[in-house]
């Protein structure tokens, strides 16, 4: 599962070496000040959320959704495990506009992280 921390200005997604190479991507790297908000999700396996086209990537219908998903107006990397509860980190810079993701780290603990910017349900 991927791994969400706020180290000094960045905001890091680490992967492990399974999601790094069916996810073709190593670690993501974010500036702390383009995170806009923090978004749980109870069921992030609908058209609302996941969209777009996985490229490249890994995916299985409702057991893995693992990789780049691209859209018409920039991309979202995807690391979603069966029908766990995800998250939404949304961004105004970097490589991805979303990161949509079921991370280790439980919910009290990316709220107390990233204070300010995380919506509840």
């Amino acid at each position: 599962m991927p791994h969400v921390e706020r180290f000094g200005t960045y905001v890091i997604l680490s992967l492990s070496r399974s999601e790094k190479i069916f996810g073709f991507h190593k670690n993501i790297h974010v500036k702390y000040k383009d995170l806009l908000s923090v978004k749980p999700v109870e069921n992030a396996w609908t058209r609302k959320v996941l969209r777009g086209v996985r490229a490249p990537g890994t995916g299985i219908p409702y057991v893995v959704a693992l990789g780049t998903w691209r859209l018409r107006k920039g991309k979202h990397f995807v690391a979603v495990y069966r029908k766990r509860p995800a998250y939404i980190f949304t961004f105004t810079g970097g490589d991805f506009q979303q990161w949509i993701i079921t991370p280790d780290n439980a919910r009290d603990e990316l709220a107390k992280m990233f204070e300010g910017t995380f919506e509840p349900n």
